[in-house]
């Protein structure tokens, strides 16, 4: 959902996003607090609901028809581009790739997963990638499935790594997350999910599991999408102020793959043998969210865990 000034259209959940990325880390509030207040004011009428482009939209009852209208004129085309024609895998691709040239400049871990033609064209198209194998000493993935980057480590093992280069918050019910756990479980590989936002709801269940994340704050564009990247920054337009444009990992990214993943996965893969059973439960959906939390607090309360995994800086704000 997004809002612009004193009559504004917002437009699919980024309203929530927006305040919760502003202000000072220790004030923020998470999406999921405002949704709720979000809804109240629609069931209100306060705030009127619409879809365009198969998207919710929002504005005040008080905007007048007129106003609402321009504001969908000029922002609908770049969010519309976002989502054209091969625009979002290669938007996919910027993170993996980020993450490929991390792996590139490490020496910690070994790696599975690569792109074979960087330098042949830019990124106007797509690259061409080798990915992991679908299984391991007798293991293996369903269909189709693969992970991002397979790592390992010398003494904790492989870990699989998945990037999502999305704007949505990843809430630990989200089917991203539960993709990456089916797959992590049926290799028996230490879950690691590399996202933009990761509220601390999804650290704090999860990582209990072993799970590691990485928050990179910023959505990555591609070079050649510069010119929209500039756009959908615009505060007038959709207000996507962490766009960053291109494949190279910052310095967060190169710390959290060159230094943090190794240290921490040895702990991780620890708390992953303990919890694997919930971990394959909640992504079957044999259980739902709100009991896969509450065995994992019991388990974690009966097995005395001591709280030095969840004040560490894995949880990178």
């Amino acid at each position: 959902m997004r809002i612009l000034g004193r009559h504004g259209i917002a437009a699919a959940r980024t309203l929530e996003q927006k305040i919760s990325d502003a202000g000072p880390f220790n004030q923020r509030i998470d999406p999921h607090v405002l949704t709720p207040v979000r809804n109240a004011l629609v069931k209100q009428g306060q705030i009127v609901k619409l879809y365009e482009h198969n998207a919710p939209w929002f504005h005040l009852a008080s905007t007048p028809n007129t106003t609402v209208q321009e504001r969908l004129n000029e922002q609908l085309p770049v969010f519309r581009a976002l989502q054209h024609g091969n625009t979002g895998s290669r938007v996919g691709q910027c993170l993996e790739i980020a993450i490929y040239r991390a792996l590139l400049r490490q020496n910690n871990l070994e790696y599975l997963g690569r792109f074979t033609n960087l330098d042949d064209h830019d990124d106007s198209q797509q690259y061409s990638k080798e990915e992991p194998p679908q299984s391991m000493s007798g293991r293996c993935l369903q269909g189709k499935q693969r992970l991002d980057f397979l790592v390992r480590h010398q003494e904790a093992g492989w870990a699989g790594i998945e990037a999502k280069n999305v704007r949505e918050w990843l809430y630990p019910d989200r089917e991203e997350v539960a993709e990456l756990l089916d797959k992590a479980v049926a290799l028996d590989c230490v879950p690691v999910l590399v996202g933009r936002r990761i509220p601390f709801v999804t650290f704090k269940v999860l990582s209990t599991c072993g799970v590691v994340f990485h928050q990179t704050y910023n959505q990555l564009l591609p070079e050649a999408d510069s010119r929209l990247a500039e756009e959908a920054r615009d505060k007038r337009l959709l207000g996507y102020h962490d766009i960053r444009v291109g494949n190279e990992p910052d310095s967060r990214l190169l710390k959290f793959i060159g230094t943090n993943l190794p240290r921490v996965m040895p702990r991780a893969r620890q708390l992953f043998e303990q919890y694997k059973d919930l971990l394959a439960d909640f992504a079957a959906k044999t259980i739902d969210y709100h009991e896969f939390a509450a065995r994992v607090r019991r388990r974690s309360q009966g097995l005395d865990e001591d709280s030095d995994w969840e004040r560490s800086e894995y949880y990178d704000e």
